[in-house]
């Protein structure tokens, strides 16, 4: 694959898309905004389809809240403490309810995605406060959706509107995301302590 070309990431994009936003579900730092924003920029130079990126990035973005909240309504989230980059996740996981908060009114769980962790945040203290399922899968995915479109958008919006190499509209769009999503972030968590505020009961029996 030649990184620099347009046709070959065009090609490639929708492969990507899926396993990046559903590993991004469980483990924030994958870049999922980038693929996706990336997704939306090629759209703009005509090397993707821009309905099958956004249908793509919901689709997944959906499925890995589904698998959070069930691994956490289930109470199988000790499972994860089995290996090693499973507490790493584990923790991440709790370091993110405590700057999100706990909150799982259907609201938060369609908003929270647009800050930094407060995807994983929402989807696990939803299943933690056992949500029902119907309620969670109704609201998460209204929220892929409105995210897909969102970074798609911003995708979009800045290859067409710099004519750019599709990498560099990508990088002027992730650094409008991550500007917006931050003071967004700050509004929303000012008030938030520090500590986790998780307390995970046992399994169910």
């Amino acid at each position: 694959m030649d990184f620099g070309s347009a046709d070959s990431w065009g090609a490639a994009i929708y492969f990507w898309i899926i396993p990046v936003v559903l590993g991004d579900a469980i483990f924030p730092p994958v870049p999922s905004e980038m693929v996706v924003i990336t997704g939306g920029a090629l759209s703009a130079d005509g090397r993707a389809n821009i309905f099958l990126v956004l249908a793509l990035a919901a689709l997944a973005s959906w499925m890995g809240d589904m698998v959070v909240f069930q691994l956490f309504r289930r109470r199988l989230s000790h499972l994860l403490d089995r290996w090693k980059w499973g507490r790493r996740v584990h923790s991440g996981i709790h370091e993110a309810l405590a700057k999100a908060g706990r909150s799982s009114t259907y609201g938060t769980i369609i908003g929270a995605r647009f800050i930094p962790g407060g995807r994983l945040a929402t989807s696990a203290a939803a299943g933690i406060a056992n949500v029902s399922v119907r309620g969670f899968s109704l609201c998460a995915g209204l929220g892929a959706l409105l995210w897909a479109c969102w970074l798609v958008g911003l995708g979009f919006f800045t290859g067409s509107a710099t004519r750019l190499p599709f990498w560099a509209s990508s990088l002027i769009g992730v650094v409008l995301g991550l500007v917006i999503g931050a003071v967004v972030g700050i509004i929303v968590t000012r008030r938030r302590g520090n500590r986790s505020p998780v307390e995970e009961p046992g399994p169910l029996t």
